[in-house]
């Protein structure tokens, strides 16, 4: 061997070899042969063209940039409906509601169990009188908005239906979306009330009504982000996800619809964090997966019912409490895989939120890193400019093998998803990857900038972070009113109209007209909730061993 040869191989030794989380193993470079078995016309095709790699649409940014739509709600609906007005304001086009954990987990605010927790973390709504104040001068006719609600789905939906029908919108043309993904739930994030296969039927209501009555509205996004926010994989986020919307597919097509009559309405939240690579050609090999998925198990016929649609903005698990100001960079990258990865919808994190409910300057510099994006540094000009490079559709590929894999195993292993989450299985492969990620962390396996590499003293880097501050009064506010409606409201008709819900709980009809009926009554959630749980029963957490 030469000695030029000899020094070659010296230098190749001292390369390391480099992982992703999904497992996939990166070489140094990477050329024409790794993309051989890849078939252009068919495997990446064109935009706006099946298999949709490219994106599902033709012209993408160029003709219309993504939707901008930033988190926020917290306290009373008057104080959120002031944070909705001032993003607005700002140049933000959609609507992004939390709702606080009593509101999320059926309980109002008057409930004992509430105290403490009413408006922390999300907006409290109890009745439909809390819904027409957060929306107060909003214009829903302009504005989508997204409801990040579970459990209680149709109930939030009913009063959003209701308040944009007082504004004279008809229920055919109303616009936007509730989060409405009870399995990621069960998996992810705690936030339960009824049995599995009750809140499946649930989730068929609304999906079935939407179907029929509120044609433009998407009834479900479901959420691999919080799968993914608990510890699984980005191959394990989209999987998980698609054998979930399958799940809530089956449910509907049981009651005779089509699959085109219903499923181009159901949409995806994704997470953003980590390697910038992995995470495009992740979203990239789900495009390509969701649209053979829906075609050869489901039959559809129609394009856009093949379109995979979501929002991704960044993860929560990325941002560090440690030096909170590179968060802003953090999610400058994130904001910019979305746009690379062709998202529809981009809710981008502050960089505020490992300590505290987003003040408006983050969330202004957070939409102000979308809009420089979009509008100034050229991420709108061209459709996935990543588009023929060795290396990205190489990975596309090998993710989207992993991914079907992966749904092989949920479906042949462990008898679908459904079971998988109902006797814990999942959640246990998820804990388990949580825990070794955590370990990687804190061995310095996994790099985090200020956390484990090039990390400060805590003296020296004390955060410059706005504390959000929770109003004295704003329990007292949301308990006054909740009084003063249950003072003015008919009672024999919330009595009525709570009869109608125990009703159509137990008799097997769709929910939604009598949440309808019920939420204009002024009934309360927790009320509504209660007459469910009478008829649907409660959610036991499996034993995990």
């Amino acid at each position: 061997m030469s000695k030029a040869l000899k020094v070659e191989e010296s230098k190749k030794a001292e390369i390391k070899p480099v992982f992703l989380e999904s497992g996939i193993e990166v070489k140094p470079v990477y050329g024409p042969q790794d993309t051989a078995h890849i078939r252009a016309d068919v495997d990446i095709g064109e935009p706006g063209s099946f298999p949709f790699t490219r994106g599902i649409h033709r012209y993408m940014y160029r003709q219309k940039p993504w939707t901008m739509r930033q988190y926020a709600g917290f306290g009373s609906p008057a104080e959120t409906n002031e944070r909705f007005r001032f993003l607005i304001e700002h140049g933000q086009n959609a609507l992004n509601v939390a709702f606080d954990l009593p509101t999320q987990m059926g309980l109002d605010s008057d409930d004992p169990r509430s105290r403490g927790e009413v408006g922390r973390v999300g907006m409290a709504v109890d009745t439909l009188k809390d819904m027409e104040v957060a929306f107060d001068r909003i214009p829903l006719d302009e504005i989508s908005v997204s409801l990040t609600i579970n459990a209680v789905t149709p109930i939030i939906l009913a009063m959003y239906l209701t308040v944009a029908e007082k504004k004279g919108i008809p229920r055919h043309q109303i616009r936007g979306t509730t989060q409405n993904d009870i399995l990621k739930e069960y998996i992810g994030r705690g936030a339960w009330i009824f049995p599995v296969e009750s809140s499946i039927r649930l989730i068929g209501d609304t999906i079935e009504f939407c179907a029929r009555e509120a044609r433009r509205y998407y009834p479900v996004s479901v959420c691999g982000y919080h799968i993914r926010e608990s510890g699984a994989t980005p191959v394990q986020e989209i999987a998980y996800a698609y054998c979930i919307a399958g799940a809530y597919i089956r449910e509907v097509l049981r009651r005779g619809l089509s699959v085109d009559d219903f499923a181009d309405r159901i949409s995806f939240n994704f997470d953003i964090y980590g390697n910038l690579w992995e995470q495009v050609a992740k979203f990239r090999a789900a495009r390509r997966l969701w649209a053979r998925y829906m075609k050869e198990e489901f039959h559809a016929q129609q394009p856009n019912t093949m379109m995979m649609k979501m929002i991704a903005g960044g993860g929560g698990s990325g941002l560090t409490i440690e030096e909170p100001e590179n968060n802003i960079v953090r999610g400058a990258y994130y904001a910019l895989i979305a746009a690379l990865s062709g998202t529809q919808t981009s809710a981008l994190c502050c960089y505020d939120e490992a300590y505290t409910i987003p003040s408006p300057k983050a969330q202004l510099i957070s939409l102000r890193t979308m809009q420089i994006l979009a509008e100034e540094i050229g991420l709108s000009d061209t459709v996935d400019p990543l588009a023929g490079s060795y290396y990205i559709e190489w990975l596309t590929t090998e993710m989207e093998n992993r991914m079907q894999t992966e749904m092989k195993r949920v479906n042949e292993q462990w008898g679908g998803i459904v079971k998988a989450v109902s006797q814990g299985i999942i959640q246990q492969v998820v804990a388990r990857q949580a825990y070794e990620v955590e370990r990687k962390l804190q061995q310095g396996e996994i790099v985090k900038i200020g956390v484990n590499r090039y990390r400060r003293d805590q003296e020296e880097a004390l955060p410059d972070v706005e504390l959000h501050q929770v109003k004295a009064d704003a329990v007292e506010e949301q308990l006054k009113r909740l009084a003063e409606v249950k003072r003015q409201r008919d009672s024999a008709e919330v009595e009525s109209a709570l009869a109608a819900v125990r009703g159509a709980c137990s008799g097997g009809h769709n929910v939604m007209p009598a949440m309808m009926r019920a939420v204009s009554a002024y009934c309360t959630l927790g009320e509504i909730v209660g007459v469910m749980k009478q008829t649907l029963g409660e959610f036991q957490e499996p034993v995990r061993l």
